[in-house]
């Protein structure tokens, strides 16, 4: 059944996915062969530290290969538009003809726009916006290690400008990588508190995409099948970071969420989430854990269908009207919160109750996101929803 809430449901859609696809355990060891095999001559690994083992183990087989492998693996987590110029003053950013990013959506991210405009950073903010963005010239191959950002799948690209205090997207079918490799194993030895919130985040995408006021059929069944996966395996996962089953379906379930990202998008959540983040340096899938029950609270009136939807998705052991799922999903919500670890409020992260005036007027001006809610959102809601969230 296609729940009659959104008129677009079966409108027109742009659905920009990765070239290919390589997913499973071990699919990393493939890279080197399948890079030669495309005839690249100098690649560059963007990465975090913690993956420094894994991208070293790379370069080698790359130099097995023929490939000359630059390794950078100091990235830093909520990039900024300076830490971005400061990438691509490096040399291998304009002598490498493949890009290679192995990290989280942060690293992620910047991967991609070195991939694409490397050799013109100052150009950057031109580029903030929708399908702003030339052609790249620059092949981009992403391995996702945290199961959260679902950049690996997306056409966005976000950092912070300092300036305005505010997130800033790269939105352009240029973005989307020539390969995604989701090899599971590389999440394992990610901590029980990172998995956690980078799960919700995933399940944030999955949920705001499906309850979205520009939901669409075919962004639903990524959706569903994300909060399905996701929902199910984020607590065996962060008792038992080694199971592999979990890891594959978080990391399965993050990819179809970033599926999601391109043609749907995010609402509310996110927007609220941007300036706490930004702000409070409170990391980006802890904030939208601690808002998302909230505003799925508020959206119940103008999405009961859909947040009854959910529910099911979730496995909510529950029946009677929708407006009782939908309650019942924002109730499951709230369990998986305290089940991983994550019950917690916008004041235990260090964010005073004075602020929540200044949070509600900078998450406003998040219009991009917050015209995809399914009920409109003025400064009171922002603010009852801070409110509820503290």
């Amino acid at each position: 059944m296609i729940p009659t809430q959104t008129a677009t449901a079966l409108g027109a859609i742009h659905l920009n996915t990765p070239a290919a696809l390589w997913f499973g355990c071990g699919e990393r060891t493939r890279l080197a062969e399948g890079l030669q095999g495309l005839g690249s001559r100098k690649a560059w690994i963007l990465t975090a530290d913690f993956c420094i083992e894994t991208a070293d183990t790379l370069a080698t087989a790359f130099a097995e290969c023929g490939i000359e492998a630059f390794i950078k693996s100091d990235l830093p987590a909520e990039p900024t538009v300076a830490d971005f110029q400061a990438v691509c003053s490096e040399e291998p950013a304009s002598v490498c003809d493949t890009i290679i990013g192995i990290g989280g959506g942060s690293v992620l991210d910047i991967a991609k726009l070195v991939a694409a405009i490397g050799d013109q950073p100052s150009r950057l903010p031109h580029y903030f916006g929708k399908n702003l963005l030339p052609e790249r010239q620059r092949r981009l191959i992403c391995l996702p290690t945290t199961a959260g950002a679902g950049s690996e799948a997306s056409p966005n690209a976000i950092l912070l400008e300092p300036a305005s205090g505010l997130k800033q997207a790269v939105i352009s079918p240029y973005l989307v990588p020539d390969l995604v490799v989701i090899d599971p194993e590389l999440a394992r030895s990610l901590p029980p508190a990172v998995t956690a919130a980078t799960g919700f985040d995933a399940l944030s995408h999955c949920i705001e995409a499906y309850t979205n006021l520009h939901a669409h059929v075919l962004v639903d069944a990524f959706a569903l099948q994300g909060i399905s996966l996701i929902s199910s395996q984020l607590v065996a996962a962060i008792k038992d970071g080694n199971d592999l089953i979990a890891r594959s379906a978080l990391a399965l379930g993050s990819y179809l969420g970033g599926l999601c990202l391109g043609p749907v998008n995010t609402a509310a959540v996110h927007a609220l989430s941007y300036p706490v983040g930004s702000r409070y340096k409170v990391p980006h899938g802890l904030a939208n854990a601690v808002l998302l029950a909230p505003v799925m609270r508020y959206n119940l009136p103008s999405a009961t269908t859909r947040y009854a939807e959910v529910a099911r998705a979730m496995g909510v052991a529950h029946s009677g009207t929708d407006m009782e799922m939908a309650e019942a999903a924002v109730g499951h919500i709230q369990q998986m919160l305290r089940d991983c670890s994550l019950e917690t409020g916008l004041g235990s992260l260090g964010i005073p109750s004075e602020a929540l005036p200044e949070l509600a007027d900078q998450a406003l001006q998040v219009t991009r996101l917050l015209n995809n809610n399914p009920r409109p959102i003025d400064r009171a809601a922002a603010m009852s929803i801070y409110e509820e969230a503290f």
